[in-house]
């Protein structure tokens, strides 16, 4: 009968044990990335009463419940640029900036810090690849991703232009022939823009128009020469002379006056084969037009895309990969140990994390601009909460109970 003592007390302490991780559960229901755990129990040995073979079997109360860490999918909301959430397996490689330990989360809580490191919102440095002189591999090992900061865009020249255009075929030869022009700024190897003019004369020849490209007097020291040329379409309006493949005048601009480098325009009038100039009966109008160089450029802001990949946008609107977040594939990741700040490592029943790019090895997508939500769930956890509380309730009631029998048996003898 005196077991029941120890019986009861080893759930009343196994029941405290589970109410303190509901606790813990609840506690952290708005942590980003947290994982909520369940308690196991165990019973221990029984013992045997009498000279049977077991028919009579009384246990020995509830071992110490074991916690075990679920680490299923949380729900995804929306964050900041640098916000980025993991979708199906896998963990983020971080580096402890005291210890220099290598963990592992799933808060996406990121930011970055004065050094321009970038850290999860306790301050652990994010491991991946980071851009060097403009180029990514992802195939040697991970480091401190660096977000360079106040980082300035060089400009690039000019080579290369089109338009996208209609000519108008009821455009007559005149006299005065009926013309059309269009411009597209271009800009030299200091980033200062100007503004070729090309334009468009009706020939008095059916389906031929003469063109012009010419560049603005003020901006060289002597007077760029015109390119000058004829096209053709064919009676369905489509572009015959200069054919697909064969080169264009190349527009040749010397002495820039700002001491820019030299320039070289060449003109392209189709894309692949398909041609970029039309004639149809339809006002002359350009549809679209390209460039391939771009202005000296300030750094805007710097972003997460999807996969991990750390994107910066420039003041002129293009976007440059700057590094690339790794992930980390863990066998059994119930076997990690909580240590804090959201963060996991290693114990000795782990398996070796293989690290490696989202979206491959098993590892699940980076996911940029949003946060994993706890994956704790309230009503769940309340449930557990008063099933707990019965129980230890109930074994409160034993010792209570036990201890009246004992003094029964004790005032036997009186």
């Amino acid at each position: 009968m005196f077991t029941s003592f120890s019986t009861a007390l080893s759930a009343l302490s196994a029941h405290a044990t589970a109410v303190d991780v509901v606790g813990n559960n609840l506690a952290n229901l708005n942590t980003p990335g947290f994982k909520s755990s369940v308690v196991s129990f165990y019973d221990l040995v029984t013992q045997s009463l009498g000279t049977g073979l077991g028919e009579t079997q009384v246990g020995f109360g509830v071992a110490r419940p074991v916690t075990i860490r679920q680490f299923t999918q949380g729900g995804l909301r929306s964050g900041s640029a640098l916000d980025i959430a993991v979708q199906g397996e896998g963990f983020l490689v971080v580096r402890n900036g005291t210890t220099g330990a290598t963990l592992y989360t799933r808060g996406g809580n990121l930011q970055v810090n004065k050094a321009g490191n970038l850290t999860t919102a306790t301050g652990e440095k994010v491991q991946g690849w980071s851009s060097v002189g403009g180029s990514l591999s992802t195939n040697g090992p991970i480091g401190d991703v660096v977000v360079p900061v106040g980082l300035l865009q060089a400009p690039v020249a000019t080579t290369r232009f089109s338009l996208d255009m209609n000519l108008d075929a009821s455009a007559t030869a005149g006299p005065p022939p009926d013309t059309f022009t269009s411009s597209i700024e271009v800009f030299d190897s200091l980033g200062l823009s100007h503004v070729a003019t090309v334009t468009f004369t009706r020939n008095a020849t059916a389906n031929q128009w003469d063109y012009s490209v010419s560049f603005p007097a003020g901006d060289t020291t002597a007077p760029t020469t015109p390119v000058t040329g004829t096209i053709e379409f064919d009676p369905n309006g489509k572009l015959i002379t200069p054919a697909a493949g064969s080169t264009m005048p190349q527009l040749a601009i010397t002495g820039l006056v700002n001491g820019a480098a030299d320039m070289t325009l060449d003109w392209d009038l189709y894309k692949g084969l398909a041609p970029r100039l039309t004639q149809y009966a339809q006002p002359s109008a350009v549809a679209a037009n390209e460039q391939d160089g771009s202005p000296a450029a300030q750094l805007v802001r710097v972003g997460i895309g999807e996969g991990g990949t750390i994107l910066a946008q420039f003041s002129n609107g293009l976007q440059e990969v700057l590094g690339q977040i790794a992930m980390a594939s863990i066998r059994n990741p119930e076997s990690l140990l909580a240590v804090g700040n959201n963060n996991y490592q290693v114990s000795a029943r782990t398996a070796l994390p293989a690290v490696g790019v989202s979206g491959t090895g098993g590892r699940g997508a980076l996911i940029g601009g949003s946060v994993e939500n706890s994956t704790v769930e309230i009503a769940r956890e309340f449930t557990n909460l008063i099933v707990l509380q019965r129980g230890y309730q109930a074994n409160a009631r034993v010792v209570t109970t036990v201890d009246e029998i004992s003094q029964e048996t004790m005032n036997l003898k009186r």
